[in-house]
């Protein structure tokens, strides 16, 4: 049963209140279920730590405008409220975007950063799609794009296969709160801006994933991302799309783990 922070935030925690910590941070629409099937292989080393989103899942939705610092806030807060100092941080999709946003306001706090399928510059076209999906939302509610969502997040072999977990990720962006997801598209649209080549650099060990077939968050764009911090660890998982974690979470895990144990606790900091 998820639990609340003073501000509205909802959350669960797994492992040991004295392990080292690592957020899971889940993308546009979706929820901190998106980690069910991967954040459990990590209780037993890790404190590990999961929540929705401002306006989605249980948590409430902001008053406030959505930005990535609105964002970033969120995330302080709540590891505030579980006196955690410094963790290591995971972010899928927008979840990425925060993460790194999170890095750049709270650098002392962050310990590693593994950022999967999240995107980066894009060229006009690609921008122009983003803002028209952004556009449809707010004209046609969540429904105007869903169904094109759905194609652009798994592969048509995975939707042939797996309605039943099709329709349960359909439902649950269907049930977000239509302003935050709203906000939420725009923020996914323009907030990259403020992310590329970032001064100073995030400099702490950084795992950077995406799959091969990820539109919205391309291999040019995890390199990319690679690119502007130093020493980057930079993967690209053959044939999937962008939920390529909910297809196949065990390729996501084995990366995981292998980066964590190497880097987090990081001795160093």
């Amino acid at each position: 049963m998820p639990l609340r922070t003073s501000s509205g935030t909802s959350y669960e925690v797994l492992g040991d209140v004295d392990a080292p910590a690592i957020v899971f941070v889940h993308g546009l629409g979706l929820s901190l279920k998106t980690w069910n099937n991967i954040a459990p292989d990590f209780s037993s080393d890790y404190r590990v730590i999961l929540y929705d989103l401002n306006g989605h899942g249980e948590s409430d939705a902001s008053l406030q405008q959505q930005t990535l610092t609105l964002f970033s806030e969120q995330l302080a807060d709540l590891l505030d409220e579980l006196n955690v100092y410094q963790a290591a941080i995971i972010g899928f999709s927008l979840g990425g975007m925060i993460n790194r946003r999170f890095a750049l306001d709270h650098p002392e706090r962050t310990g590693a950063l593994a950022i999967l399928n999240s995107p980066h510059e894009r060229d006009q076209e690609a921008q122009r799609l983003v803002e028209e999906r952004a556009v449809q939302t707010s004209t046609g509610g969540i429904e105007a794009t869903i169904d094109e969502t759905l194609k652009r997040w798994f592969t048509p072999s995975f939707i042939e296969e797996n309605p039943d977990i099709v329709s349960e990720v359909r439902s649950g962006v269907l049930s977000n709160d239509l302003n935050s997801y709203t906000q939420c598209r725009r923020v996914l649209a323009s907030g990259v801006i403020e992310l590329i080549r970032p001064s100073p650099p995030i400099s702490v060990p950084t795992l950077v994933m995406t799959c091969e077939n990820d539109s919205g968050s391309t291999p040019a764009m995890a390199n990319a991302i690679g690119e502007e911090i130093e020493s980057a660890e930079v993967v690209i998982v053959p044939t999937l799309k962008h939920l390529g974690l909910l297809e196949k979470p065990k390729v996501f895990i084995d990366s995981l783990t292998v980066f964590l144990d190497r880097h987090w606790p990081n001795l160093s900091l």
